[in-house]
């Protein structure tokens, strides 16, 4: 990857994480309705800090502190650009939730729900299209999928579900109800933008096959399927190459594919199921 690109990818994990904090200090927090993920624990450790304690635990640092072990086990099971970049996200969107103030822009409480999760996921789906996360429950959630080989959505909706029933116990179930508002406005926008799947399935059309092998096994561990493929209406002669890839690799596929045959087409496809070896590390 050139400076460039660096220089871009850098630029729209900021935007992602500046997003975020617009989506929790102007619509989320101030209706009390809760995010997913490591967010939504730090807004439920604010307001029980608020109702219960004689001090209050702001909701940027305790992101930040609940992210810095999940990010040395990161560095470790994952990958270091990857855990870079998600880091980077992660420090910002603390850093704009201690900066941009706490706002409401109406009393509606479905209205901050929605809008909330939607520029929230619109933040989330950008940072994942460029190849790195938002941290805390992304990189668990992957982490635990590789080791104990269960969907990522499996404990997507474990903490989440947490979340939303400690919220509904101590603060009401109004609020609680209003997060699912929340989760399903996010999920809807990012699978538009990005996909949230755990793996996709890759087929390029290509007329550069040997070219486009070469250069995803230089930069990525995945096996490849060739086909025979013929232009039904040129007649041409082509190759359909099929990869299995997780989400987080999509971007890599994507810049490789964009160097080796602009030209090629390729159909990303949601896997629900896989037999046999596929690389988890």
């Amino acid at each position: 990857m050139n400076v460039q690109q660096h220089v871009k990818k850098v630029l729209i994990v900021l935007v992602g994480a500046f997003l975020n904090a617009i989506a929790m200090n102007f619509f989320l927090i101030p209706a009390d309705v809760y995010a997913s993920g490591f967010t939504g624990v730090s807004q439920l450790i604010f307001r029980i800090s608020e109702d219960f304690l004689p001090f209050t635990v702001s909701t940027g640092i305790t992101l930040l502190l609940l992210n810095i072990p999940v990010t040395i086990l990161a560095w470790k099971k994952v990958g270091r650009s990857f855990t870079i970049y998600s880091f980077l996200s992660v420090f910002l969107m603390s850093f704009f939730l201690e900066v941009v103030p706490i706002y409401s822009f109406n009393d509606d409480i479905l209205l901050n729900a929605v809008f909330g999760g939607v520029i929230a996921a619109v933040g989330v789906g950008l940072t994942l299209k460029w190849g790195a996360s938002t941290g805390g429950l992304d990189i668990i959630a992957m982490i635990l999928s590789r080791m104990k080989d269960k969907p990522v959505g499996t404990y997507f909706f474990a903490l989440n579900a947490v979340i939303i029933v400690t919220a509904g116990l101590v603060f009401g179930w109004e609020k609680a109800l209003y997060t699912l508002v929340t989760l399903y406005a996010s999920t809807r926008v990012i699978d538009a933008i990005h996909t949230r799947h755990e793996k996709l399935t890759a087929m390029i059309i290509t007329k550069k096959g040997q070219a486009v092998k070469e250069a995803i096994h230089a930069k990525m561990v995945r096996g490849i399927t060739s086909v025979p493929a013929r232009g039904a209406f040129t007649g041409e002669d082509k190759e359909m190459l099929m990869i299995v890839i997780t989400r987080y690799e999509m971007y890599d596929l994507e810049r490789i594919l964009k160097e080796a045959d602009p030209n090629a087409f390729t159909n990303i496809v949601q896997t629900t199921g896989i037999f046999g070896f596929f690389r988890k590390d």
